[in-house]
């Protein structure tokens, strides 16, 4: 059945077209100068409704995948159940121009299969009720300068609330990665997450672990990343989708930390410090911190627990035990679970195990050169600092953060005199007689 869209003239609320980048406004009009009906859709509406700068501009259209590449020589195709189609500009910029759904895609309330590729285009309120949130399934028309709204998205949007579209249960059965979205919008924006979306996220936290760990990854960082992961932080371990991500952290976030604090409280530490790194990071224009770093920034606590990270920092063979063990551990928990790289669990151990050694030189209240000539010194400092903050409440020193040049300084290239290699020998062999590949015989 068709709905009765809701259009929300410029008079009664204006959209501000400088907002909208030029690339996107060229997509829009080439498709209605070629006789097609096209439309700004999903989150850059509703940012431009709330007056906030987008940062993707999403295009949907009536025109068919073949006939955009038609239009845009600068193009290809992508997906296999959907096709969408990327037009591409300088500077890395992309537009991604979708053809309209229809419900059946999704199929809110009907049968289990999905129809074939033919039947799958529909019309503008059909693709509206498919999308996952109301506030996201706005639709803005360049010509009338109109907002499209078919399902009280513009509503939630002035009360403040994120509400899942259709049956909140049946749509997280199809998806449980809207249940991320739903907090992520909740906290960006500081919206209130509606009530019957609100129980079917907390009832429903376990189904996260049908999808696949590295969607699941990408979308977690996107919530560390946000500038608003504090926030994310209290809406996921109130309902539950923390520890399903985190599941390292069951049965210990009650736990007494040194210094008194419980592990949940001194998480929630760590989340505002690093939503301030992430800001600063942002306002001088560095380079965000990599993921390896903020993951063993969060799981600080965890270590501190488990193998008494911040106690008497150990040497040698002990000291590559503990390594050892932190790895196995992240090797059977969050390493699959979020399809880690080996390089990046190998990172977060590193960090970790050598977190004592920077509290007692700090203690010391200098750096040896051993320490300073480390590559992970530049990282480890700074992880150090961080912490630092989350506990005590001393801020990280500007002169810690990380620019954006590389953190370790290249040695300098050796001059090698010409001829001054042995002939029939490999570079890489002893220059003592007998020897083959630096071993002696």
């Amino acid at each position: 059945m068709s709905l009765e869209p809701t259009i929300i003239s410029p008079a009664e609320h204006p959209i501000r077209l400088d907002m909208i980048d030029d690339e996107a406004l060229f997509v829009l009009r080439k498709l209605n100068n070629a006789g097609f009906s096209s439309y700004l859709v999903g989150g850059g509406v509703r940012d431009l409704y709330l007056s906030q700068t987008p940062k993707d501009f999403d295009i949907s259209t009536d025109a068919r995948p073949g006939q955009i590449r038609r239009l845009f020589a600068n193009s290809r195709t992508i997906g296999r159940r959907f096709r969408l189609v990327q037009v591409f500009f300088k500077n890395n910029k992309v537009i991604e121009v979708s053809t309209l759904r229809s419900l059946s895609e999704h199929d809110l309330d009907g049968p289990q299969v999905v129809l074939a590729p033919n039947n799958t285009y529909g019309s503008l309120d059909e693709d509206a009720q498919r999308r996952d949130l109301s506030i996201n399934a706005l639709f803005y028309e360049i010509e009338k300068q109109n907002i499209i709204d078919y399902v009280g998205g513009v509503k939630d949007l002035e009360r403040g609330v994120v509400r899942i579209l259709g049956s909140p249960d049946q749509r997280i059965n199809r998806d449980p990665v809207r249940m991320l979205r739903a907090i992520r919008h909740s906290a960006r924006n500081g919206f209130a997450i509606e009530e019957m979306s609100w129980q079917a996220v907390c009832r429903s936290g376990s189904k996260l672990a049908l999808c696949p760990p590295s969607r699941l990854r990408d979308e977690l960082f996107k919530d560390i990343y946000s500038g608003a992961s504090a926030r994310w932080y209290e809406l996921s371990v109130s309902s539950g989708i923390f520890l399903e991500l985190f599941k390292l952290y069951e049965n210990i976030m009650t736990a007494e930390l040194p210094g008194g604090n419980l592990c949940r409280e001194q998480l929630g530490s760590i989340f505002q410090t690093i939503d301030r790194l992430n800001n600063a990071a942002v306002a001088s224009g560095n380079h965000r911190q990599p993921d390896y770093f903020l993951l063993a920034f969060i799981l600080i606590p965890w270590a501190t627990i488990q193998f008494n990270l911040t106690g008497k920092p150990l040497k040698g063979a002990q000291l590559f035990q503990l390594s050892k063990k932190i790895r196995e551990s992240l090797n059977l928990s969050i390493g699959p679970a979020l399809n880690l790289r080996r390089s990046t669990r190998q990172e977060i151990a590193t960090l970790l195990t050598q977190l004592p050694v920077f509290i007692q030189c700090q203690q010391q209240q200098s750096w040896p050169k051993w320490l300073k000539r480390k590559s992970y010194f530049a990282k480890g400092k700074l992880l150090y600092s961080s912490h630092r903050e989350a506990v005590e409440g001393i801020l990280v020193p500007d002169s810690h953060f990380i620019s954006k040049q590389a953190t370790t300084t290249p040695a300098k290239p050796g001059r090698r005199k010409k001829g001054s290699r042995r002939r029939g020998r490999p570079a890489f062999s002893s220059n003592r007689r007998g020897g083959v590949f630096g071993f002696k015989r």
